[in-house]
């Protein structure tokens, strides 16, 4: 049968012509009419045949060719190359960078998925630019999208979002939004949330340790004011509460710099992996005893720092990858705050 006449284009529907396009040809495949290998008509052809634009065809073809369902052969045309589909929830994972944390997130969510799923990685580096880019081209060919809201400004400091990043989620359908880490965006009750609340949750976990925090002279948070990857300034709002409530004497550096002035009885505080291995150096050069001379606690749990030892601060970013996937494949709805722990180990 000629492909063209399988292809069912409704003029009167709301739905974009491009998705009618992807969803015909998704529902052709399925029922068995449309066969790996087979080729497919040219952009030209379907866009002369439907009387609609190269562009649209051409939009509905690269959403296919994402997904790896068809592919271009260079002077021979378009192919199906993929038939499998009906068994699989197609994500689309898409994050502001790829540390040690948000990969332990990325990984106990393919794993709890399991078969079940086909999941496309996407990172956007904190940029609004790239964030919007991804989320343009990739509009109507997924079921899923699973989306972390950091961004960095011009001047390199931490936003959750923005104006565009506002209307650009709020044309994904809320039963198909997932927002991980950071929900200070909002949305409705028909999105999936599991978040950190990341003022509350460093708050708490210095209250957990206070019986050590107190025996320090001095509590020193390094919080990067200006990062490639900023961190939310909420971190800031809940240490300062506790040390003011404590009546903690307190200091908050951008950086451990080098040859920094160090006395006993100091208690850091750590965020990026760079300040902490800096800091260990120098309290070992210095020859002071790390967990009895000067304190070291580190923000967010890797298996280095528990094989060496370090105090953590740190949200269970298994369990937030596990919760997303668990909700997408019970078709769950709601928002849940992930566990945010006081690990307690030799540094402090």
């Amino acid at each position: 049968m000629n492909m063209i006449k399988l292809i069912k284009i409704d003029e009167d529907s709301r739905v974009p012509k491009y998705k009618q396009i992807v969803d015909s040809i998704l529902q052709n495949i399925a029922n068995g009419n449309l066969k790996i290998n087979q080729k497919i008509p040219s952009i030209n052809s379907f866009s002369e045949e439907f009387y609609m634009s190269r562009d649209t065809v051409e939009k509905a073809y690269n959403i296919l060719k994402e997904r790896k369902i068809i592919s271009s052969i260079r002077g021979k045309g378009y192919y199906i190359t993929r038939t499998k589909l009906e068994s699989k929830v197609n994500i689309l994972f898409l994050t502001n960078k790829l540390s040690s944390y948000k990969m332990k997130t990325y990984s106990s969510f393919i794993d709890t998925l399991g078969a079940n799923a086909h999941v496309d990685l996407q990172i956007y580096h904190c940029d609004e630019t790239l964030f919007l880019n991804i989320l343009d081209k990739f509009e109507g060919a997924y079921d899923y999208y699973v989306i972390t809201t950091h961004f960095k400004t011009e001047e390199l400091k931490h936003s959750s979002f923005t104006d565009n990043v506002v209307n650009a989620i709020k044309n994904i359908p809320q039963e198909k939004l997932v927002i991980l880490d950071n929900i200070k965006l909002g949305a409705g009750d028909e999105v999936i949330k599991i978040y950190q609340d990341f003022e509350n949750d460093i708050y708490n976990a210095l209250i957990e340790g206070l019986s050590k925090i107190s025996k320090y002279k001095r509590l020193i948070l390094v919080y990067p004011d200006k990062a490639v990857y900023p961190y939310p300034r909420r971190i800031l709002h809940g240490f300062r509460k506790f040390c003011v409530e404590h009546e903690i004497n307190f200091e908050i550096l951008s950086e451990v710099y080098d040859d920094m002035i160090l006395k006993k009885g100091d208690l850091f505080i750590t965020i990026e992996e760079s300040d902490l291995v800096n800091l260990v150096k120098q309290i070992r050069d210095e020859e002071f005893v790390l967990g009895k001379d000067i304190g070291v606690i580190s923000y967010n749990d890797t298996p280095l720092k528990d094989l060496l030892g370090i105090t953590v601060m740190s949200t269970d970013f298994n369990v937030m990858g596990e919760t997303a996937a668990r909700m997408i494949l019970n078709k769950e709805k709601g928002q849940v705050k992930v566990p945010f722990n006081f690990i307690d180990r030799n540094s402090i």
